[in-house]
């Protein structure tokens, strides 16, 4: 258990070290990075959504903001495996992201 631990830090650190969009252009790592992220971090879609539905539609944003994010959760969840599987492969065209915003904790900045 305590070797899983280990594991699954040193995975959500590269996910975090590969996440940084001005570092580096896009690529095979950083599409790596992407779908690690977004297996991981997949929940984040939930809380996401609700802010970004606030802002655009006010209190009438939160339930369906919910909705959206519960959706795109399954969404986020298998595009990333998609990405992590499929990373050395340059599919889509320059390894570019699937979903918009590319990281789920995107919505938070």
């Amino acid at each position: 258990m305590k070797k899983l631990r280990t594991y699954l830090l040193a995975a959500f650190t590269a996910a975090m070290l590969l996440s940084f969009p001005d570092a580096h252009a896009q690529s095979a790592a950083h599409k790596f990075g992407r779908g690690l992220a977004g297996m991981t971090c997949g929940f984040l879609e939930v809380p996401g959504n609700i802010i970004h539905e606030t802002r655009a539609q006010g209190a009438v944003g939160v339930p369906i903001g919910l909705a959206k994010g519960v959706g795109m959760l399954v969404a986020r969840e298998l595009i990333g495996v998609y990405e992590f599987v499929t990373a050395p492969f340059p599919a889509p065209e320059g390894f570019r992201p699937i979903l918009a915003p590319e990281y789920p904790w995107d919505y938070f900045e």
